[in-house]
């Protein structure tokens, strides 16, 4: 399941939650103060990788220096 992030318009908690994608355009209450006045935020997309070797976040060690594979 997807972990989705919102934040209450009344007391400007932010808080996660894990939804099942059927359920992703639903608002969930505030957990802390129970307004129903939540919206989803913009959430970064997170990457794998070892380290920053240059190659735009992908760290492919399978790869020859010709571009053949090993």
């Amino acid at each position: 399941m997807p972990l989705y992030e919102y934040r209450c318009n009344e007391c400007q908690h932010e808080f996660e939650k894990m939804l099942r994608f059927s359920e992703a355009n639903t608002l969930p209450a505030c957990p802390q103060c129970n307004s129903a006045q939540t919206r989803k935020k913009l959430s970064a997309v997170a990457s794998i990788g070892a380290g920053d070797s240059g190659s735009g976040g992908y760290a492919g060690g399978s790869c020859s220096p010709r571009g053949g594979f090993s």
